[in-house]
């Protein structure tokens, strides 16, 4: 499979593919590429709709060109613990900004959701997040106000009393609490049109019929995102006690527990 950028008879080749209808990861097979750098560089550049070769490169030369000029300042290359490849974590990043991206979530607040995940802390603070976006304080306050009306982040202080923003294992739950949740007041309206449009009428059933189907869906999901939050609490209390049990010796001879 071929490594680097895309060139730009790669980029005409993806913009027919785009003109003719093709799903990203048949565009991928064809240019024997990863699905993940179709998905990024369409969302990158236009969207689907929107996509112009010519442009999407012109565009990519200068991203390129504004990176070798901000690499001097260290932001592009902060050091990775772990042996990690500082440039595969950069990459990977990207993709996973793509996803959120294709998720529906707008560029500045994907960016910063992704920053923070690929944190081995999941919490930065406002100055750290700008120095590794290179953007302004100003998009990081305001991609965090749209990300935690969404319960995707939430807000805390260190013990110097700097807020720092935060993504951990029950934000998730809390935004699928959130996802079926949203759905109560539509169920609600469309309950009430049952009784003014007249049961068993064409409009009146098909209110009630999209009510019972997403009432059964909220709860459903309700069910799933408490049984999996059960089961990762769970596993992480478990995890936390097998670390900490002593040994059958009381610890005389304890030795340490390789990991694998």
């Amino acid at each position: 499979m071929p490594g680097g950028r895309l060139t730009q008879q790669e980029r005409q080749q993806i913009a027919v593919g785009l003109a003719d209808g093709l799903a990203y990861a048949e565009i991928a097979r064809r240019l024997d590429r990863p699905t993940s750098t179709i998905t990024r560089e369409v969302t990158r550049n236009g969207g689907p709709a929107g996509y112009r070769a010519d442009l999407a490169h012109r565009a990519t030369q200068q991203r390129t060109h504004r990176g070798k000029q901000a690499a001097p300042r260290g932001s592009q290359a902060l050091p990775q613990s772990h042996g990690r490849d500082a440039e595969a974590v950069r990459d990977y990043q990207e993709t996973l900004t793509t996803v959120f991206m294709t998720s529906g979530l707008p560029k500045m607040m994907a960016r910063v959701l992704g920053c923070l995940y690929t944190t081995d802390t999941g919490r930065l603070t406002a100055s750290e997040l700008a120095q590794r976006l290179q953007v302004s304080p100003a998009s990081i306050s305001k991609a965090i106000t749209f990300l935690e009306s969404m319960d995707l982040v939430r807000r805390e202080r260190d013990e110097r009393r700097r807020e720092r923003y935060v993504v951990d294992d029950d934000l998730w739950y809390q935004s699928m609490i959130r996802s079926a949740r949203a759905n109560d007041q539509f169920i609600e309206t469309a309950r009430q049109g049952v009784g003014i449009l007249g049961r068993g009428t064409p409009a009146a059933t098909r209110l009630e019929n999209a009510a019972r189907f997403l009432d059964f869906v909220s709860e459903a999901l309700v069910r799933a995102a408490e049984q999996g939050r059960e089961v990762l609490y769970a596993r992480t209390e478990t995890t936390s006690d097998h670390a900490a049990k002593p040994s059958s010796d009381d610890g005389r001879t304890a030795v340490p527990t390789a990991t694998a």
